[in-house]
């Protein structure tokens, strides 16, 4: 049985940082993407950042240069970095691995 337990998230100013935790259970952690996904209220559900087994990336425009992925394979768990964050980025977002497995997210908000 996979489980992704994501931790981290809560309330920060807008400019501030959180780091995102996602703990992974029950598969072979270190062959598998990792991606974080976000939904904002009332839109759809967006691709933030995914990591590959070999640590290559790939980010949403959005959050490019303010958010870095990581992964430790040692501890099964994919972080998401979020800096100089916005009002915009407030939203639940979800750990994903393997394209399919999804945590059952955690609220980001980013508000003064």
């Amino acid at each position: 049985q996979v489980q992704l337990v994501e931790s981290g998230g809560g309330l920060v100013q807008p400019g501030g940082s959180l780091r995102l935790s996602c703990a992974a259970s029950g598969i072979i952690f270190s062959i598998n993407t990792m991606a974080w996904h976000r939904q904002a209220p009332g839109k759809q559900r967006e691709l933030v950042a995914r990591i590959t087994s070999d640590s290559s990336t790939t980010y949403a425009d959005s959050v490019k240069g303010r958010f870095t992925i990581s992964r430790d394979n040692a501890k099964n768990t994919v972080y998401l970095q979020m800096n100089s964050l916005k009002p915009e980025d407030t939203a639940v977002y979800y750990c994903v691995a393997s394209y399919k497995y999804w945590g059952q997210g955690i609220q980001v908000t980013v508000s003064s």
